[in-house]
């Protein structure tokens, strides 16, 4: 299956695409497609990797993930809900190769320049849900129209950004393998004791190569990433299992050092994790 770069199946003569996702998991394959992806969740939570950026999605969060941008869905199975998503994916040319250059849709701009690294909509959140429930019965016209009610929305929004480092290339077929194999082996082993020698023969390469490669694409070496994602799991598990203590969630995060755990958490998020646990009860 290719993966790197991926498609979004639509009719030959439309310029919009609006997508239902509605399954347990969302599609969790590293992939990237040429159109911009501006996304609400409707029902489910999990992480979401972008560019060389851990974040984390849940109900009702708006998504907006540019042109080609690396990025894969997580879900959180332990939640126990279906994933459900409502998407709109659309080019910058797909309306024509300078429409959205007219000065008409100058104000549309601010929309263009987050989305080259993905961004997450943190205001006018209940209006933009009511466009996009809109969507699902409208018209093929009222759809366009939609569209660009939202891109207002969302071009004026307070929103946080999902990435701070985009590779300037896009990846070839047998990196884009490789690099999903690398992400679906972190993810789904955080929590153990991760060698590099390990990880570097899922990416069939020397240490010495794989971290370099990794380091050239994400601007970040792989121990910080994979302790960016245990961390992201463990400010998960502080929020959720209240009975769980520090030590505990260090060690299901894949920490064997309570002391690492504490120094990487405050490194990363700023606070000790009793301070998160705090701040978010």
């Amino acid at each position: 299956m290719r993966v790197l770069p991926f498609k979004i199946p639509k009719p030959e003569l439309d310029a919009l695409v609006f997508q239902v996702d509605y399954d347990m998991v969302f599609y969790d394959q590293l992939h990237q497609h040429e159109e911009i992806q501006l996304s609400l969740i409707v029902e489910g939570e999990g992480t979401l990797i972008v560019g060389d950026t851990i974040n984390d999605y849940s109900k009702g969060d708006i998504l907006v993930i540019g042109s080609n941008l690396p990025h894969v869905f997580k879900s959180d199975l332990k939640a126990n809900v279906h994933s459900h998503m409502l998407t709109l994916f659309f080019t910058k040319n797909s309306f024509g190769k300078h429409f959205f250059e007219l000065e008409e849709l100058h104000e549309l701009q601010p929309f263009f320049r987050r989305a080259t690294n993905g961004f997450k909509v943190t205001s006018h959140r209940k209006r933009l849900h009511e466009l996009f429930f809109q969507l699902q019965n409208a018209t093929k016209l009222s759809r366009f129209i939609i569209l660009l009610d939202l891109l207002k929305l969302a071009s004026s929004a307070s929103y946080k950004s999902l990435s701070s480092f985009i590779y300037d290339k896009k990846y070839t077929d047998i990196e884009g393998k490789r690099m999903r194999e690398v992400f679906e082996f972190t993810m789904s082993h955080f929590n153990e004791d991760v060698s590099l020698e390990s990880v570097s023969n899922v990416a069939s390469m020397t240490k010495n190569a794989f971290c370099k490669y990794f380091k050239k694409r994400t601007n970040k070496t792989y121990f910080t990433f994979l302790n960016e994602l245990r961390i992201e799991n463990a400010c998960k598990l502080l929020v959720s299992e209240k009975d769980l203590s520090i030590g505990d969630i260090a060690e299901q995060c894949g920490f064997n050092n309570i002391s690492n755990f504490n120094r990487q958490f405050k490194y990363i998020k700023c606070l000790t994790p009793n301070q998160f646990r705090k701040l978010k009860s």
